[in-house]
Protein backbone atom coordinates (compact mmCIF):
# COMPACT_ATOMS: atom_id res chain seq x y z
CA UNK A 1 0.00 0.00 0.00
CA UNK A 2 1.50 3.21 -0.70
CA UNK A 3 1.01 6.88 1.24
CA UNK A 4 -1.41 8.21 -1.51
CA UNK A 5 -3.89 4.83 -0.80
CA UNK A 6 -3.05 5.42 3.13
CA UNK A 7 -3.97 8.98 3.10
CA UNK A 8 -6.95 8.22 1.43
CA UNK A 9 -8.15 5.23 3.46
CA UNK A 10 -6.95 7.38 6.61
CA UNK A 11 -8.92 10.25 5.34
CA UNK A 12 -11.60 8.22 4.53
CA UNK A 13 -11.90 7.11 7.86
CA UNK A 14 -11.63 10.07 9.97
CA UNK A 15 -14.36 11.64 8.00
CA UNK A 16 -16.49 8.70 8.90
CA UNK A 17 -15.39 9.09 12.16
CA UNK A 18 -16.69 12.70 12.16
CA UNK A 19 -19.67 11.47 10.45
CA UNK A 20 -20.70 9.32 13.38
CA UNK A 21 -19.52 12.04 15.81
CA UNK A 22 -22.16 15.06 14.03
CA UNK A 23 -24.98 12.24 13.81
CA UNK A 24 -24.45 11.46 17.51
CA UNK A 25 -24.04 15.03 18.27
CA UNK A 26 -27.27 15.51 15.98
CA UNK A 27 -29.16 12.93 18.19
CA UNK A 28 -28.64 14.82 21.29
CA UNK A 29 -29.37 17.94 20.06
CA UNK A 30 -32.55 16.68 18.07
CA UNK A 31 -33.22 15.35 21.82
CA UNK A 32 -32.41 18.36 23.84
CA UNK A 33 -34.79 20.10 21.53
CA UNK A 34 -38.02 17.89 21.79
CA UNK A 35 -36.82 18.18 25.55
CA UNK A 36 -36.80 21.90 25.23
CA UNK A 37 -40.62 21.40 23.20
CA UNK A 38 -41.93 19.48 25.65
CA UNK A 39 -40.60 21.57 28.73
CA UNK A 40 -41.93 24.75 26.83
CA UNK A 41 -45.76 22.72 26.21
CA UNK A 42 -46.16 22.18 29.60
CA UNK A 43 -45.10 25.39 30.95
CA UNK A 44 -47.86 26.51 27.79
CA UNK A 45 -50.54 24.02 29.29
CA UNK A 46 -49.85 24.89 32.77
CA UNK A 47 -50.95 28.74 32.27
CA UNK A 48 -54.39 29.36 34.01
CA UNK A 49 -55.41 30.73 30.73
CA UNK A 50 -56.14 29.74 26.86
CA UNK A 51 -52.76 30.67 24.86
CA UNK A 52 -52.39 31.13 20.70
CA UNK A 53 -49.52 31.67 18.84
CA UNK A 54 -50.32 33.19 15.40
CA UNK A 55 -47.74 33.94 12.25
CA UNK A 56 -48.18 36.63 9.74
CA UNK A 57 -50.29 34.85 7.44
CA UNK A 58 -53.11 34.34 10.64
CA UNK A 59 -52.29 30.59 11.32
CA UNK A 60 -52.47 29.15 14.48
CA UNK A 61 -48.71 27.46 14.91
CA UNK A 62 -49.33 26.84 19.19
CA UNK A 63 -52.19 26.93 21.34
CA UNK A 64 -52.37 25.13 24.84
CA UNK A 65 -55.30 22.55 25.64
CA UNK A 66 -57.36 25.66 27.28
CA UNK A 67 -57.28 27.32 24.05
CA UNK A 68 -58.44 24.55 21.70
CA UNK A 69 -61.59 24.35 24.13
CA UNK A 70 -62.65 28.29 22.98
CA UNK A 71 -61.22 28.29 19.51
CA UNK A 72 -64.29 29.79 18.35
CA UNK A 73 -63.62 32.59 20.21
CA UNK A 74 -60.73 34.13 18.16
CA UNK A 75 -62.76 36.07 15.67
CA UNK A 76 -64.33 38.07 18.33
CA UNK A 77 -60.93 39.15 19.25
CA UNK A 78 -59.99 42.82 17.94
CA UNK A 79 -56.60 41.78 17.08
CA UNK A 80 -55.66 45.42 16.61
CA UNK A 81 -56.68 46.22 20.48
CA UNK A 82 -53.42 45.10 22.98
CA UNK A 83 -56.03 44.23 25.78
CA UNK A 84 -59.54 44.02 25.93
CA UNK A 85 -62.70 42.13 27.49
CA UNK A 86 -64.76 39.38 25.16
CA UNK A 87 -67.54 38.14 25.82
CA UNK A 88 -68.28 34.21 24.81
CA UNK A 89 -70.30 31.18 25.58
CA UNK A 90 -71.87 33.33 28.77
CA UNK A 91 -68.03 33.92 29.92
CA UNK A 92 -65.90 37.06 30.32
CA UNK A 93 -62.40 36.66 28.82
CA UNK A 94 -59.79 39.47 29.56
CA UNK A 95 -57.52 39.20 26.64
CA UNK A 96 -54.04 40.46 26.01
CA UNK A 97 -52.14 40.22 22.98
CA UNK A 98 -48.14 40.89 22.61
CA UNK A 99 -46.03 40.36 19.58
CA UNK A 100 -42.76 38.18 19.16
CA UNK A 101 -40.92 38.68 15.80
CA UNK A 102 -43.73 38.11 13.14
CA UNK A 103 -45.68 36.40 15.55
CA UNK A 104 -48.79 37.42 17.58
CA UNK A 105 -49.13 35.68 21.18
CA UNK A 106 -52.92 35.92 22.40
CA UNK A 107 -53.34 35.11 25.91
CA UNK A 108 -56.97 35.07 27.33
CA UNK A 109 -58.29 34.71 31.00
CA UNK A 110 -61.31 34.07 32.23
CA UNK A 111 -62.63 36.50 34.63
CA UNK A 112 -66.21 35.89 35.07
CA UNK A 113 -65.74 35.02 38.59
CA UNK A 114 -64.02 37.92 39.28
CA UNK A 115 -66.66 40.22 37.39
CA UNK A 116 -69.78 38.23 39.22
CA UNK A 117 -68.16 39.06 42.37
CA UNK A 118 -67.17 42.88 41.60
CA UNK A 119 -70.99 42.93 40.66
CA UNK A 120 -72.37 41.36 44.01
CA UNK A 121 -70.18 43.90 45.59
CA UNK A 122 -71.65 46.38 44.14
CA UNK A 123 -75.59 45.31 43.87
CA UNK A 124 -74.92 44.50 47.94
CA UNK A 125 -73.71 47.78 48.16
CA UNK A 126 -76.65 49.11 46.48
CA UNK A 127 -78.77 47.01 48.12
CA UNK A 128 -78.07 47.85 51.33
CA UNK A 129 -78.31 51.65 51.08
CA UNK A 130 -82.11 50.94 50.08
CA UNK A 131 -82.65 49.03 52.81
CA UNK A 132 -81.52 51.34 55.58
CA UNK A 133 -83.41 54.32 53.77
CA UNK A 134 -86.79 51.78 53.54
CA UNK A 135 -86.10 50.25 56.74
CA UNK A 136 -87.52 53.18 59.47
CA UNK A 137 -90.61 54.11 57.02
CA UNK A 138 -91.64 50.21 56.74
CA UNK A 139 -91.22 50.10 60.56
CA UNK A 140 -93.36 53.01 61.27
CA UNK A 141 -96.24 51.64 58.46
CA UNK A 142 -95.35 48.17 60.28
CA UNK A 143 -96.96 49.96 63.77
CA UNK A 144 -99.73 51.96 62.19
CA UNK A 145 -100.95 48.51 60.66
CA UNK A 146 -100.82 46.66 64.18
CA UNK A 147 -102.42 50.06 65.67
CA UNK A 148 -105.19 49.69 63.15
CA UNK A 149 -105.89 45.78 63.68
CA UNK A 150 -106.86 46.55 67.25
CA UNK A 151 -109.75 49.40 66.28
CA UNK A 152 -111.17 48.71 62.78
CA UNK A 153 -113.91 46.83 62.14
CA UNK A 154 -114.72 43.34 61.30
CA UNK A 155 -115.46 43.82 57.63
CA UNK A 156 -111.80 45.76 56.99
CA UNK A 157 -109.98 43.45 58.85
CA UNK A 158 -109.10 41.09 55.70
CA UNK A 159 -107.30 43.80 53.94
CA UNK A 160 -105.52 45.32 57.14
CA UNK A 161 -104.18 42.02 57.27
CA UNK A 162 -103.17 41.63 53.72
CA UNK A 163 -101.03 44.71 54.13
CA UNK A 164 -99.64 43.35 57.42
CA UNK A 165 -98.29 40.39 55.30
CA UNK A 166 -97.00 42.61 52.33
CA UNK A 167 -95.37 44.41 55.29
CA UNK A 168 -93.50 41.52 57.04
CA UNK A 169 -92.15 40.14 53.45
CA UNK A 170 -90.75 43.72 53.13
CA UNK A 171 -89.27 43.82 56.20
CA UNK A 172 -87.74 39.92 55.63
CA UNK A 173 -85.86 41.23 52.80
CA UNK A 174 -84.23 43.85 54.55
CA UNK A 175 -83.46 42.06 56.90
CA UNK A 176 -82.13 39.45 54.20
CA UNK A 177 -80.46 41.92 52.48
CA UNK A 178 -78.42 43.59 55.76
CA UNK A 179 -77.32 40.23 56.77
CA UNK A 180 -76.22 39.14 53.41
CA UNK A 181 -74.35 42.27 53.23
CA UNK A 182 -72.58 42.65 56.78
CA UNK A 183 -71.95 38.71 57.11
CA UNK A 184 -73.64 35.93 59.28
CA UNK A 185 -72.70 35.88 62.35
CA UNK A 186 -74.22 33.05 64.36
CA UNK A 187 -75.19 32.49 68.21
CA UNK A 188 -74.95 29.22 68.89
CA UNK A 189 -77.79 27.73 71.84
CA UNK A 190 -80.01 24.75 72.32
CA UNK A 191 -83.37 24.69 70.42
CA UNK A 192 -86.24 22.49 70.87
CA UNK A 193 -87.19 21.21 67.55
CA UNK A 194 -91.13 21.61 68.14
CA UNK A 195 -90.38 25.38 68.78
CA UNK A 196 -89.04 25.66 65.96
CA UNK A 197 -91.43 24.31 63.82
CA UNK A 198 -93.86 26.97 65.83
CA UNK A 199 -91.86 29.23 64.08
CA UNK A 200 -92.30 27.73 60.95
CA UNK A 201 -95.65 27.97 61.39
CA UNK A 202 -96.08 31.30 62.41
CA UNK A 203 -93.96 32.55 59.47
CA UNK A 204 -96.43 30.88 57.17
CA UNK A 205 -99.60 32.12 59.10
CA UNK A 206 -97.70 35.95 58.02
CA UNK A 207 -96.84 34.72 54.24
CA UNK A 208 -99.12 35.21 51.78
CA UNK A 209 -100.61 33.14 49.51
CA UNK A 210 -104.03 32.07 47.27
CA UNK A 211 -104.15 28.36 47.27
CA UNK A 212 -105.05 25.92 49.55
CA UNK A 213 -101.91 24.58 50.33
CA UNK A 214 -101.36 21.41 53.51
CA UNK A 215 -98.25 21.49 55.22
CA UNK A 216 -96.88 18.12 56.44
CA UNK A 217 -94.58 18.75 59.33
CA UNK A 218 -93.36 15.03 60.80
CA UNK A 219 -90.34 14.45 63.50
CA UNK A 220 -89.61 17.35 65.41
CA UNK A 221 -88.68 16.09 68.42
CA UNK A 222 -85.42 16.73 70.16
CA UNK A 223 -83.16 19.31 70.40
CA UNK A 224 -80.49 20.70 68.03
CA UNK A 225 -77.72 23.42 68.50
CA UNK A 226 -78.01 26.70 66.65
CA UNK A 227 -78.51 29.92 66.19
CA UNK A 228 -82.34 30.22 66.75
CA UNK A 229 -83.19 33.10 64.59
CA UNK A 230 -81.45 32.12 61.74
CA UNK A 231 -82.43 28.78 61.61
CA UNK A 232 -85.96 30.41 61.62
CA UNK A 233 -84.73 32.46 58.77
CA UNK A 234 -83.68 29.27 56.67
CA UNK A 235 -86.44 27.01 56.85
CA UNK A 236 -89.12 29.42 56.27
CA UNK A 237 -87.05 30.61 53.77
CA UNK A 238 -87.38 27.83 52.14
CA UNK A 239 -91.11 26.66 52.94
CA UNK A 240 -91.53 30.34 50.94
CA UNK A 241 -89.92 29.11 47.89
CA UNK A 242 -91.92 25.75 47.88
CA UNK A 243 -95.30 27.76 48.71
CA UNK A 244 -94.44 30.45 45.69
CA UNK A 245 -93.42 26.70 43.39
CA UNK A 246 -97.17 25.65 43.97
CA UNK A 247 -98.63 29.61 43.67
CA UNK A 248 -96.68 28.94 40.07
CA UNK A 249 -98.38 25.72 39.60
CA UNK A 250 -101.47 24.91 37.23
CA UNK A 251 -103.23 22.83 40.07
CA UNK A 252 -105.37 24.44 42.82
CA UNK A 253 -103.69 23.07 45.87
CA UNK A 254 -100.97 21.56 46.75
CA UNK A 255 -98.32 19.78 49.58
CA UNK A 256 -95.45 21.21 51.55
CA UNK A 257 -93.56 18.64 53.15
CA UNK A 258 -91.15 19.98 56.35
CA UNK A 259 -89.64 16.12 58.08
CA UNK A 260 -87.03 15.98 60.44
CA UNK A 261 -84.68 12.67 60.78
CA UNK A 262 -81.59 12.45 63.39
CA UNK A 263 -79.31 10.36 60.85
CA UNK A 264 -75.55 8.93 61.30
CA UNK A 265 -75.09 11.98 63.65
CA UNK A 266 -76.33 14.62 61.81
CA UNK A 267 -79.79 16.18 61.83
CA UNK A 268 -81.40 15.96 58.58
CA UNK A 269 -84.24 17.80 57.29
CA UNK A 270 -86.29 16.82 54.30
CA UNK A 271 -88.60 19.86 52.44
CA UNK A 272 -90.28 18.85 49.49
CA UNK A 273 -93.84 20.40 47.81
CA UNK A 274 -95.31 19.50 44.77
CA UNK A 275 -95.17 22.74 43.00
CA UNK A 276 -92.88 23.44 40.00
CA UNK A 277 -89.62 22.20 39.29
CA UNK A 278 -86.47 24.29 40.06
CA UNK A 279 -85.30 26.24 37.28
CA UNK A 280 -81.57 24.99 35.98
CA UNK A 281 -78.78 26.70 36.78
CA UNK A 282 -76.70 28.57 39.70
CA UNK A 283 -80.24 28.49 42.03
CA UNK A 284 -77.79 29.58 45.37
CA UNK A 285 -76.61 32.63 43.65
CA UNK A 286 -76.98 35.90 45.16
CA UNK A 287 -79.86 38.62 43.09
CA UNK A 288 -80.38 36.43 40.60
CA UNK A 289 -84.24 34.85 40.37
CA UNK A 290 -86.80 33.25 38.31
CA UNK A 291 -89.33 33.22 41.05
CA UNK A 292 -92.41 35.85 40.45
CA UNK A 293 -91.40 37.57 43.65
CA UNK A 294 -88.47 37.88 45.54
CA UNK A 295 -84.99 39.42 45.21
CA UNK A 296 -82.79 36.45 44.91
CA UNK A 297 -81.27 36.38 48.11
CA UNK A 298 -83.18 33.47 50.12
CA UNK A 299 -82.23 30.31 48.90
CA UNK A 300 -77.99 32.31 49.12
CA UNK A 301 -78.28 33.83 52.41
CA UNK A 302 -80.09 30.31 53.61
CA UNK A 303 -77.11 28.80 52.14
CA UNK A 304 -74.59 31.12 53.97
CA UNK A 305 -76.34 30.54 57.39
CA UNK A 306 -76.29 26.29 56.92
CA UNK A 307 -72.78 26.57 56.03
CA UNK A 308 -71.96 29.17 59.31
CA UNK A 309 -73.56 26.18 61.26
CA UNK A 310 -71.11 24.03 59.47
CA UNK A 311 -74.01 22.18 57.76
CA UNK A 312 -74.90 21.54 53.85
CA UNK A 313 -77.80 21.82 52.35
CA UNK A 314 -78.14 18.90 48.73
CA UNK A 315 -80.80 19.61 46.20
CA UNK A 316 -82.23 16.94 43.89
CA UNK A 317 -85.35 17.89 40.89
CA UNK A 318 -86.61 14.51 40.41
CA UNK A 319 -88.05 14.17 42.62
CA UNK A 320 -88.03 18.07 43.96
CA UNK A 321 -86.06 18.11 47.54
CA UNK A 322 -84.00 20.26 49.74
CA UNK A 323 -81.89 17.95 52.29
CA UNK A 324 -80.14 20.27 54.85
CA UNK A 325 -78.12 18.54 57.34
CA UNK A 326 -77.09 20.04 60.16
CA UNK A 327 -74.51 18.64 62.76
Amino acid sequence: MNENTKSIEDGLKSLIEQTYLIEKEYKILGESYANLQKFTQGIVESLGASLWTINSAGEVVLSNEKAKQIMEILPSINMQKSTQEVEFQGRVYAIKITHSMQNQIILATDITDEKRSARLVSMGAVAAHLSHEIRNPIGSISLLTSTLLKRIDDRNRPLIEEIKKAIYRVERIIKATLLFTKGVQISISEIELNKLQDMCKEAIGQYAFSKDIEFEFSGFDGIIRGDANLLDLVFSNFIFNAIDAIEESDDDSGVVGIEHKFENGMHNFYISDSGVKLPSGAIFEPFKTTKLKGNGLGLALSLEIINAHKGSVAVQNEPKLFTISLP
